[in-house]
């Protein structure tokens, strides 16, 4: 069966390629297939805007999808900024504006306790979704350390690696992230069901 990556971002495409490359013969990005759509995440919820994503492109190529959304939860913050990680300090999607603005907000906060969490939907054509989740924990540092990652990354000090994001290695990151933790438990999933597994 073939499965569509929702997304064009080179890191993801590749992790999911290498983690579900057992259950799928032929995996794609929207690039490879020439589908161009931007989907409104209009979720109350980061599974919602996934299952949005997902279900948008598997209207268009007819094949199985898979989707996610991620973003960064500040407990002081009340989870903000949440769903509106990518932008938070407006439209543009504009991380160092991101990042000021986090920092602004969190002048005042003892509390730095955050983390990333990662929502994926697998949806196949007949309808069947699975879902998986994950996190990684961590704090919101007074200043930025490092220049490595993206978005948040200089910012999140990983209780895991106990370094930022920023600071980290690309095989670090991956071991511990939300998005590498959501896809392994996907592929735990797949491995339960034994869905669509090809030899």
């Amino acid at each position: 069966m073939k499965l569509v990556i929702a997304s064009n971002n080179g890191n993801k495409v590749r992790e999911i390629k290498e983690i579900l490359g057992g259950f799928f013969k032929e995996i794609y990005s929207l690039k490879e297939l020439n589908v161009d759509i931007e989907v409104e995440e209009t979720g109350k919820t980061f599974r919602e805007n996934a299952y949005l994503k997902a279900k948008a492109v598997s209207d268009i190529t007819k094949a199985c999808v898979i989707a996610d959304d991620s973003g960064l939860c500040v407990n002081a913050l009340d989870g903000a900024p949440g769903l509106y990680s990518a932008r938070y300090a407006g439209e543009e999607q504009n991380d160092a504006a991101n990042k000021k603005l986090l920092l602004k907000n969190m002048a005042d906060k003892t509390d730095r306790s955050a983390y990333f969490v990662t929502a994926i939907v697998l949806l196949y054509p007949d309808g069947k979704e699975i879902y998986a989740e994950g996190r990684t924990e961590g704090s919101i540092l007074y200043a930025e350390e490092g220049t490595r990652g993206f978005g948040y990354d200089a910012l999140f000090f990983s209780k895991d690696l106990q370094k930022s994001f920023g600071l980290a290695t690309s095989e670090e990151k991956n071991a511990v992230s939300h998005r590498g933790r959501a896809l392994r438990e996907l592929e735990r999933k797949l491995i339960a069901t034994n869905y669509n597994r090809h030899s």
